[in-house]
């Protein structure tokens, strides 16, 4: 099997700076899907049709696909030919699809396969049967069930008008009839271009088996060519996204509001609560609760993994740490097991070892830190000079209190203790306590003579001159 993906349309109707086939659909851009979808489906070679961006298309794909380029679009037909160069004496089954069809699913394009392979046709289309088929090209099918032709709407008569299955623009072909068939095809046609739906008249006309699969959720069929239909293709491949994770053991307490990127893998018993946003590559272990309005992308979480109103991007975390409230984990962030993240707290580019506790209104950046190490509430790792990110050590079992300033590049040894409010410029060997603050200096009684003096002047302001 090979797969030849038409690309290159600008997509005006899209209104975008953005070519249309790299608009993304659940955080994967639309030829992503289509490309992903043929792999899974194991063509061996996979021609992507580009024109406009071509580029930006190439610079996205790299070499999952290779490429023919279209430099005018003149039609379908025109398009498919552009492959022939790379595909022309190839012996086999071709599927050709849009690139602008991201949710046609692998078992779809299967049940098409199967049916063109079990009756030797030519070419099989595949349909949809829906209730208004205003706008699409009718399948016409002969006594036998085969179909005979293709007519798009503005030539239908009012008897074909009626009829409800439709083309979705997706098809299997026979690779060398496919080709042969294309030097036949004309653009005599009131747009000018050459069309592929005059490969499947001109088949049927030579006698040759044309089938129909008709997929069975015709929500498949969608083919974005406007920000509407991609606000539908969001939605319908988000509760597609959902409904599979649930249907792996992963409950969603309010699968509507919970939105999962298309390349996320969660573990089983994992709960996703109302608000939860997972994006990128992330991968999630099992017996994790996420949520509620938690935003995660591009990060691995362990297992047992509680994350709650916090934003994670590019950070690991490992199993049975907390992260949250209200705690964010920037690139770079490296949490070992049985960690504790709390409210206001920031990591960047820190590893955090095993059972380190940073409870509330911290940042951590720039630091690795040992095991069981605590820091007390608002302490800092002051990493950059102006100029420089620098380094601060934390080792095993030290203690670092509230309000700390470390200013890096600065190491607190093993079982360390630093005392709350200390800036600490100078490494702390194992073992040491620091501190590094004036001595406090009592004046008694001066607060009464302060309060005295004010209440003088206040009075003094109020005499009438």
């Amino acid at each position: 099997m090979m797969g030849i993906v038409l690309a290159a349309g600008q997509g005006k109707r899209m209104k975008s700076k953005l070519y249309k086939v790299l608009h993304p659909v659940c955080g994967k851009p639309m030829v992503g899907h289509v490309v992903s979808t043929l792999e899974k489906l194991g063509t061996k070679r996979t021609v992507v049709i580009v024109g406009h961006g071509a580029e930006a298309v190439q610079g996205y794909l790299g070499d999952r696909a290779e490429y023919a380029l279209q430099a005018q679009q003149l039609g379908t037909g025109h398009a498919v030919l552009q492959a022939k160069e790379l595909l022309g004496e190839e012996e086999g089954t071709t599927l050709v699809i849009c690139g602008d069809t991201p949710l046609i699913s692998e078992e779809t394009l299967q049940g098409m396969f199967r049916l063109h392979e079990e009756k030797g046709a030519a070419a099989t289309i595949l349909t949809a049967v829906v209730e208004e088929p205003k706008g699409y090209g009718r399948i016409l099918r002969d006594e036998r069930g085969f179909v005979s032709g293709i007519v798009e709407e503005k030539d239908c008569s009012e008897a074909q008008r009626l009829v409800r299955e439709v083309n979705t623009g997706t098809y299997c072909f026979d690779n060398r009839k496919l080709f042969e068939a294309l030097s036949a095809v004309t653009n005599e046609n009131a747009q000018g271009e050459y069309y592929l739906t005059d490969v499947i008249g001109i088949l049927a006309g030579q006698g040759e088996i044309v089938e129909g699969y008709a997929m069975k959720d015709v929500v498949e069929s969608i083919g974005v060519n406007d920000r509407l239909a991609l606000s539908q293709a969001e939605a319908a491949m988000r509760e597609r996204i959902n409904r599979g994770h649930m249907l792996n053991g992963v409950t969603f307490v309010d699968a509507a509001s919970t939105y999962i990127e298309a390349d996320v893998t969660i573990g089983a018993d994992t709960v996703i609560l109302p608000g939860t946003v997972i994006r990128g590559r992330t991968t999630i272990g099992e017996d994790c609760i996420l949520g509620p309005q938690a935003d995660i992308q591009d990060s691995t979480i362990g297992s047992g993994v509680e994350i709650k109103h916090s934003v994670l991007l590019e950070a690991v975390v490992g199993s049975g740490t907390t992260v949250g409230p209200f705690a964010y984990l920037r690139p770079g962030a490296d949490l070992g097991e049985n960690v504790k993240i709390g409210d206001f707290v920031e990591i960047k580019n820190a590893k955090l070892a095993d059972d380190v506790k940073v409870s509330h209104l911290s940042y951590i950046g720039d630091a690795v830190i040992g095991r069981n190490v605590n820091f007390g509430c608002g302490a800092i790792t002051v990493n950059y000079d102006g100029f420089n990110k620098q380094l601060t050590e934390v080792e095993d079992d030290a203690f670092v209190g509230s309000n700390v300033n470390l200013i890096a590049p600065v190491k607190i040894g093993k079982g360390a203790y630093v005392v709350a409010g200390s800036t600490i410029t100078s490494n702390v060997e194992a073992g040491d306590l620091a501190i590094a603050r004036e001595r406090q200096v009592n004046k008694p009684g001066y607060a009464d003579k302060l309060r005295a003096r004010f209440a003088a002047k206040k009075a003094q302001s109020k005499k009438p001159e």
